[in-house]
């Protein structure tokens, strides 16, 4: 089943947020973990989305948010893997690696194992970066299966994108 298919929510806003881009002028670029590149998959299933997206980067272990996106070690050991302040810096980090004017990271547990009593299964971790030097972040507990929580973690993702946009339309 195509995304079309399966997620009409999801397409609608992916549609939003590319005309949102395009009359910014400006480009996107994706960090993602627990969702495994859906975001990106999500965008590029649109026609003409190459004129606004730029890139992702898959960065499901440390060791590739380290090396990809210059998350410090030091914060993964203070902050772990799933923090707002490890977003940040994926979101950040790529943002200085790439020519985008917007980022947004996503890391998270989907479960169905991997949750402790801090951090349990549906946690996900959120940043989202403008060129101008704005980042903002979030972390929410999401209900449901992986799938579920994957598909949720994608919408607010792009939802951050959309009100990022806007609020800086408006500043």
């Amino acid at each position: 089943m195509s995304p079309e298919q399966s997620q009409p929510e999801l397409i609608a806003l992916a549609k939003r947020l590319g005309e949102s881009l395009l009359a910014n002028n400006y480009r996107l670029a994706t960090a993602e973990s627990c969702t495994g590149g859906g975001l990106a998959y999500a965008i590029t299933a649109l026609p003409g989305s190459s004129s606004w997206f730029d890139r992702t980067v898959v960065s499901y272990s440390n060791d590739a948010k380290k090396d990809l996106l210059g998350v410090s070690q030091a914060t993964l050991d203070s902050e772990g893997a799933v923090s707002a302040v490890t977003a940040i810096e994926m979101a950040e980090g790529l943002l200085e690696r790439s020519p985008a004017d917007i980022t947004v990271a996503i890391t998270g547990i989907a479960g169905p194992d991997g949750g402790t009593p801090d951090k349990p299964v549906g946690t996900v971790c959120f940043a989202w970066s403008l060129r101008q030097g704005k980042t903002l972040s979030s972390c929410v507990r999401f209900e449901g299966d992986r799938d579920k929580v994957r598909s949720l973690a994608i919408l607010m993702a792009i939802q951050g994108l959309l009100d990022m946009l806007e609020q800086s339309r408006s500043d």
